[in-house]
Formats: C-alpha cells, sequence, structure tokens
C-alpha cells in the first residue's frame, strides 16, 4: 500500500490504458470477449483491441439503446461483451435498455462507463457521468463497481470474465496514483480498507480514494485516528463495513465524485439510520448536488469540496458535531 504523504508526489495514470491492456490480454486466451462500442473506439481506448481483433468489436454508431440489447443479445447467446462508452451516454441515454435486457432479464452484460464523473471537465454537464450511481443503485441484480486506480480496473476486469454478470464499471479518465496493491484483493459487495483508523471513518470511492487518504494524513497530524474505506462495490453494498464504522468511531464522512441524491453517500445513510441509537454517528456527505460549471476536472473537484483539505475540514466538523 502507498503511504498517504507520498501520493502527493505519486505519479497518476489514466485508468482506460490499464483497463484496455488487460481486456486484450484476457481476450488472447478467451474467444467468448467481444467489445461492443458507439462510436467511441478512440475515447474508449479500444484502438488496439479493435486492431488485433477486428471481427471482435461491434460499433453500433451513436445509438446506445441498440448498443446495449445488441449487447444482451451477444450475451444470450454465451458471449462476454464489454459494452463501453461515456459514462453519461451509456447510463442516462439507454437505462430502460440497461433496466430491462441487462438487470432484469440478468444477461452478462458488462457495462464500462467511460470518463465518469467530470472528468470531461469543459465539455459540461452534458457529459458529466454523476447521476450514473442515482440511476443504477435502484436496479436489482446489477453490480456496481468503482475501481479507485489502474490496478482495481484490471482486477474488476478479471473478475467480469471469470464471473461474468450483469455488472457497471466506472472506467476512469481523470488520472490517479495508484492506491492499491500491485495484485488487489477484489471481493465482490466488499469495501477495501486502505487505512486502518479508530477516531472516524471515510468512505470515500475512485477518485477520492487518493484524496480521503491525504485526508487521513492531514488529520493524523492533528491526533486523528482515520479509516479510510476504498468503496469498490457500491452493488452489492458491504453493509458490514459500514455497521462497523457506525459502531467503532466516532464519525462518517463519505465523499464521491457523483451526485449525493441516490449515491454513495445516501446509501451510507440508509444504512447508519436504520442502525441502534447509540450507533447512529455524525455522517457528512460530499458530493455534487447541482450542475456543474463550465471548468477543468481538477476546477470543478475544488469547487465542489471534494479536495484533501475539504474531506479533511468534514471530519474535524463530524467529530465535534459542527
Amino acid at each position: 500500500m502507498t503511504t498517504a504523504p507520498a501520493l502527493k508526489e505519486a505519479p497518476t495514470f489514466d485508468n482506460r490504458q490499464d483497463f484496455a491492456d488487460e481486456l486484450i490480454q484476457l481476450a488472447r486466451t478467451n474467444e467468448r470477449i467481444v467489445a461492443v462500442c458507439n462510436d467511441s473506439v478512440g475515447s474508449s481506448n479500444l484502438n488496439k483491441f479493435r486492431d488485433e481483433f477486428p471481427d471482435r468489436l461491434i460499433n453500433v454508431g451513436i445509438a446506445e439503446q441498440n448498443m446495449v440489447g445488441v449487447s444482451a443479445g451477444l450475451a444470450n447467446a454465451g458471449l462476454i461483451p464489454f459494452v463501453c462508452a461515456a459514462g453519461p451516454f451509456l447510463t442516462g441515454r439507454s437505462l430502460e435498455q440497461i433496466k430491462a435486457d441487462v438487470a432484469y432479464s440478468q444477461h452478462n452484460v458488462i457495462l464500462c462507463g467511460m470518463s465518469p464523473g467530470m472528468a470531461y471537465g469543459e465539455l459540461g454537464p452534458t457529459h458529466h457521468s454523476v447521476e450514473d450511481f442515482s440511476w443504477l443503485r435502484a436496479l436489482p441484480g446489477l453490480d456496481i463497481v468503482v475501481p479507485a486506480d489502474g490496478d482495481q480496473t484490471r482486477a474488476a476486469i478479471r473478475n467480469a470474465v471469470a464471473n461474468p454478470r450483469p455488472t457497471y464499471i466506472r472506467v476512469g479518465r481523470f488520472k490517479v496514483p495508484k492506491v492499491s496493491d500491485h495484485d488487489p484483493s477484489f471481493e465482490r459487495g466488499k469495501f477495501v480498507v486502505a487505512r486502518e483508523g479508530s477516531d472516524m471513518t471515510i468512505i470515500a470511492a475512485g477518485t477520492e480514494v487518493s484524496r480521503a487518504l491525504w485526508a487521513a494524513a492531514s488529520l493524523e497530524a492533528d491526533g486523528i485516528s482515520a479509516r479510510v474505506l476504498n468503496a469498490t462495490y457500491l452493488s452489492p453494498l458491504d453493509e458490514a463495513a459500514i455497521t462497523a464504522a457506525a459502531r467503532e468511531t466516532r464519525a462518517i464522512v463519505t465523499a464521491e465524485e457523483a451526485n449525493v441524491a441516490g449515491g454513495l453517500g445516501a446509501a451510507v445513510a440508509s444504512i447508519v439510520g436504520q442502525l441502534e441509537d447509540e450507533a447512529r454517528v455524525p455522517l457528512r456527505i460530499l458530493g455534487l448536488k447541482d450542475f456543474a460549471p463550465t471548468g477543468s476536472t481538477q476546477y470543478l473537484l475544488e469547487h465542489f469540496g471534494l479536495e484533501a483539505e475539504d474531506i479533511a475540514n468534514a471530519a474535524r466538523g463530524a467529530l465535534n458535531r459542527d
């Protein structure tokens, strides 16, 4: 595990590269793997896959509903389709097909939301994928996976091939440092303990995990021991880890590059709110509550209070019940 202070100087990586490399390696030994996209070969980083497996890349054009429907048919025929498209268009335009053809029908389609969150920066709200958690968490039978770095992205792809099931994976574009072991454990429905702590807990997803670790280091300087949980799965949800955080620490902060209505924070709140009174610790939920203005991804993270110091301040406030 990379230490939190070292993360500040650590190199950062585009998870789409790890996604593409792992997908190609797996496809070389498994002929059932195919890729389906919506005229997004370049932005989904599928150029090398197309060159090596020209007959196993299906480009439906800008027709996301057809893309998901075709993929359900491919899965029904015994193939393992990885459906690659920008997160907002994959989840927004084809939500009905994801509901009916994938989740309800239990077809083993791997939905890959490329460049999620606010990774498209200056392209604005139409290209931000910040509602995906809210929309998809409402669908029974659909796994939601949020890798925090390239190694976890590779692990998620391997798991999807080894145990195919209806799955949505966020494949990050905004560069992040490595926060996991080279061969990370990646158990379905389980959070990863990124840092132990006894005073309070930070539960973060995706791009926010490295920032949560930086925040924990800042809190440590104040004598506050912060546990950091990497929320690799939003569905199934690790209710046991959330319950343990509430019972073993004195406050919880959640951080997500997503809308807070129905996302990670809401999921945590639904668990904590049902606990016995003595376990209902203060909870602070960090994320988006409005459409994002135009600006770089870094600017937007700062604008919405999703940087490390924002997380640390929320933790201090929760502990002090401010």
